[in-house]
């Protein structure tokens, strides 16, 4: 028997349809975001005006703490329980863009105001991978020279060190004058690899050679960044056991060191843990090598693959955006704006400490971006540290460090080599 769609029939059919596509005005939409410790804890205040702009979309914050973020958030991806946003710090960006976890932001951006040219160069650069953009970044950091003010003086430098040879003959003059004390304090012995990696930019020399393929520790250049890094822990310039320093504030009002590379986070901690000392320390973009670059850091905005509701995220992403919630969130947290525009408010323009923090982001440069970076950054800083502890020579390390980047990346070699990548 053949059943025939009567015009009536195919009426009511063709409604459904259409109403079934379209959403119910009066439905809520629900976008989950997870944010990253005092990011997730700071955000409240900015919901209540991005509900009253969109009353339609919810938006739910997950807090998750830094140190578990990212393998929870590949779990979530894993199992098909990712959020439909998040914040991703941007080293993260390649790992996840590879494995197909987050969208490309082209098509959004192709109807938007917002431009690369908002941003700082080097920060909007980290988003962008195989020529498409992953990510809008939310705010930004870079390290910086923390500084005695009162100590450098009294060695005879009443400004902090412009470049490479004045950096050397400051931390020997301080040194001299206090012996027992050092001149610096650098971190990357204790979980932080930017410090020679921003070193080797400064030095003009690479990190990874042959599109990323290869470790290109072992050039001249680079080479000889690190040789001047070392310099500072073999010439007992810089601390080597943090046991000698009870905590970085205590050992910085102490004098126990004159200088130290860190990064924005650390403004309003020293203010806060060390009011008697003010006035009597600064900030100052790091001592210039062949250029002044340094790397650039902080956290960026990602949709999901699986993002239920993608055009509000993306809303939600635009909103964070503009430059009043930036200049909100800074005041928030202290993070500082990714947007430029942000910046021009007095609260940042009359903040000597911060103030410094624009000029080394203008220079910043991001890492290889490549799923396999972090892998690599870890590598380093444990070769490193075997120089540092002399328990083996620079020029054994940088060989082996290449040997054992190379493996890392053979995988990328691999897939290269036959366009899956």
């Amino acid at each position: 028997m053949t059943h025939r769609c009567t015009p009536l029939l195919a009426c009511i059919l063709a409604c459904c349809l259409l109403t079934g596509c379209r959403r119910d005005p009066g439905e809520q939409l629900l976008l989950d975001f997870w944010a990253m410790g005092a990011e997730g804890e700071n955000i409240q205040p900015l919901l209540p005006g991005f509900a009253r702009r969109h009353p339609e979309i919810t938006v739910r914050v997950q807090t998750v703490p830094w140190g578990a973020a990212h393998d929870l958030l590949l779990t979530a991806f894993a199992g098909g329980s990712s959020p439909d946003l998040c914040q991703l710090g941007n080293t993260w960006i390649p790992e996840f863009a590879a494995i197909g976890a987050i969208r490309p932001l082209d098509p959004f951006l192709a109807d938007s105001t917002l431009r690369p040219g908002d941003y700082f160069p080097g920060i909007w650069e980290t988003n962008c991978i195989g020529g498409r953009v992953y990510g809008i970044p939310w705010y930004v950091d870079t390290r910086l020279l923390f500084y005695r003010s009162d100590l450098l003086a009294a060695a005879g430098y009443p400004r902090p060190p412009r470049d490479w040879g004045e950096w050397l003959d400051l931390s020997r003059r301080l040194v001299q004058q206090q012996p027992g004390r050092y001149a610096l304090f650098l971190s990357t012995i204790f979980n932080d690899w930017q410090v020679p990696a921003i070193l080797i930019l400064q030095n003009g020399g690479r990190l990874l050679r042959e599109n990323d393929c290869y470790g290109a520790f072992s050039e001249p250049a680079t080479l000889a960044a690190l040789r001047y890094y070392i310099t500072f822990f073999h010439d007992s310039l810089a601390v080597i056991n943090m046991s000698e320093v009870a905590n970085i504030f205590q050992g910085f009002s102490e004098g126990v060191f004159s200088m130290m590379v860190t990064g924005p986070w650390n403004v309003s901690e020293m203010r806060k843990r060390m009011p008697g000392l003010s006035g009597r320390w600064s900030t100052a973009p790091l001592p210039a090598g062949r250029n002044r670059a340094s790397v650039a850091g902080g956290a960026s905005l990602v949709l999901f693959e699986k993002c239920r509701h993608p055009e509000a995220a993306w809303k939600f992403i635009r909103y964070l955006s503009e430059v009043e919630t930036q200049q909100a969130f800074f005041s928030l947290t202290r993070d500082l704006p990714a947007v430029r525009a942000a910046w021009h408010t007095p609260e940042i323009e009359n903040d000597r400490e911060t103030g410094a923090f624009y000029r080394q982001l203008e220079t910043a440069m991001p890492t290889p971006r490549i799923a396999e970076w972090e892998q690599v950054a870890v590598k380093m800083q444990e070769h490193l540290e075997q120089v540092i502890y002399r328990r083996m020579s620079l020029e054994e390390a940088v060989v082996k460090l290449d040997r054992d980047v190379d493996r890392i990346l053979e995988k990328r070699r691999w897939l290269l080599a036959r366009d899956l990548l």
